[in-house]
């Protein structure tokens, strides 16, 4: 038997090779992987010996040779391949270990693999008779299914032979986006996903999901603490839960930030001097929604924190900075249900991409920046600074719940939140019913503009004192008209920020 071995990572590389002497495989190698063995005093064959032809081109020819890859794709069922063999002096080759250089660390154009891409692709290609091993990982069991019954079975090799199509499938994706620069909708595009973990279940327990990742991101850092395996919705939630807490925190400098979330949609949020207090008051916001829902906390959660929380509504999720031990163990005891994690800010989001059947729609994310600056006062009221700094609360909150969306803030707490409604009369009224009497005095934000001065009326009514919209109505001086009637200050970003 015979194995050709030409790797940039040398992880468990020496042990390999010795397993494989032990079991009187002949073994090839190139270049490096040649060196790193004879420091080992691992018997070998260079690549060269085998070829004829040393090495080209500093490196980039090395393995493209037809003693090679004649060796790696002969059919062994076919006469003729055979013959081709023995006609021309090539051995068979049983077994490829290679993996690629490091493009997506370095990416360059020196660091694009030809050769090892290749090995790869004829050994999968001919995988009813060759191995091919592209991780480390798979290196230890290769050698325990070689020592237990001398060859690999067929289930193994064609294991082996996904792993590397996905593996040079992935890289060409790579350099496919390298090439592709800061193009945000490219011709074509690549997205590669390794599977992280799977779901409880999907959407609804019937359906089957997992959780599926390009890179690494704060999920793959996240600790369960507690709490049943995640479902598809656990996720999806949470992570909506999660960045609007540390978006809301970032805005609120040192304060900190409470997001209680269901749907992925803000049911409660708040910015207060102390996370307890950040919690107590999202709750306050609407506790009969808060049931069942998604508590992320920008923050340590201490044993006071996690007493609210324990003597509060039921929550799938709780998602903090950190606990500790106490807390954990309060949670853990009154919330056996509760999965609890723990988990570091979230990365900043990429490219988004929505399927429809054979179709996709891809899109920016909707970044929204910190600051009020750029605003513009459309009234003859400005708001106060109060009612500024309300407003950025409120307009952050907006942007992230489901269109049609209006939300109601008062003091840093979110009071009433009107979402995903065909109407942005309905979203209105629905946000200053839940508000009730805190409606007056707070201020309002709309994700889209009031195309019709009805809306922000509804506001007015409950006794909104600002509000803050994109503007860009072909009516918006009729909706100005109608908020200095009402004595209400009306601010412009001139950016919308719809969410479907």
């Amino acid at each position: 038997m015979r194995a050709l071995l030409s790797v940039h990572d040398k992880t468990g590389l020496v042990e390999l090779a010795r397993g494989l002497r032990e079991l009187g495989w002949e073994l090839v190698a190139s270049g490096n992987t040649a060196e790193a063995l004879r420091d080992a005093g691992v018997d070998h064959v260079q690549v060269a010996e085998v070829t004829g032809v040393p090495e080209l081109l500093g490196g980039r020819v090395k393995t493209l040779h037809p003693r090679i890859h004649g060796g790696i794709l002969a059919d062994r069922s076919v006469p003729g391949h055979l013959a081709d063999l023995e006609a021309n002096g090539i051995e068979p080759i049983d077994l490829v270990v290679s993996n690629l250089y490091p493009f997506t660390a370095t990416p360059s154009i020196e660091t694009i693999d030809i050769g090892g891409v290749a090995l790869l692709r004829a050994a999968a290609k001919n995988h009813a008779y060759v191995g091919v091993l592209t991780s480390p990982a798979d290196y230890g069991p290769v050698l325990e299914e070689l020592r237990a019954r001398g060859t690999l079975s067929d289930d193994t090799r064609r294991r082996l032979a996904r792993a590397a199509f996905a593996h040079s499938a992935a890289y060409d994706a790579a350099i496919v986006s390298w090439l592709d620069g800061d193009d945000p909708l490219p011709p074509t595009l690549h997205l590669t996903f390794e599977r992280a973990e799977l779901c409880r279940y999907g959407e609804n327990p019937h359906q089957r999901g997992a959780r599926y990742r390009s890179g690494r991101g704060w999920w793959d850092e996240a600790v369960q603490h507690g709490g049943p395996a995640l479902s598809y919705l656990n996720y999806f939630d949470a992570d909506a839960a999660w960045r609007l807490a540390h978006e809301l925190a970032s805005d609120a400098s040192s304060r900190a930030a409470a997001v209680i979330a269901k749907h992925a949609n803000p049911c409660g949020a708040a910015v207060a001097d102390d996370l307890a207090t950040a919690y107590g008051r999202a709750l306050e916001g609407d506790p009969v929604s808060a049931f069942g829902g998604i508590v992320a906390l920008a923050g340590e959660v201490t044993d006071e924190v996690a007493a609210r929380v324990a003597e509060g509504p039921q929550a799938d999720v709780v998602v903090a900075r950190a606990y500790t031990p106490g807390a954990v163990e309060r949670l853990t005891a009154r919330r056996k249900a509760t999965r609890l994690l723990a988990a570091p800010p979230p990365e900043e989001p990429g490219r988004q991409v929505r399927t429809l059947g054979a179709s996709a729609l891809v899109q920016d994310p909707d970044v929204l920046g910190g600051s009020t600056d750029g605003w513009t006062v459309a009234t003859a009221r400005a708001p106060s600074p109060q009612e500024w700094a309300d407003l950025a609360v409120a307009w952050r909150l907006a942007a992230r719940t489901t269109s049609n969306a209006v939300v109601v803030v008062r003091d840093g707490q979110a009071v009433g939140v009107g979402a995903g409604q065909q109407s942005r009369v309905a979203a209105a009224e629905l946000a200053v019913g839940k508000a009730g009497a805190r409606a007056a005095g707070a201020v309002g934000a709309s994700d889209g503009f009031f195309p019709f001065p009805d809306g922000l009326e509804v506001l007015a009514r409950a006794g909104v004192g600002a509000v803050v919209q994109p503007g860009g109505s072909v009516r918006d001086r009729e909706v100005a008209a109608a908020a200095d009637a009402a004595g209400m200050a009306m601010v412009l970003t001139g950016e919308r920020h719809f969410r479907h």
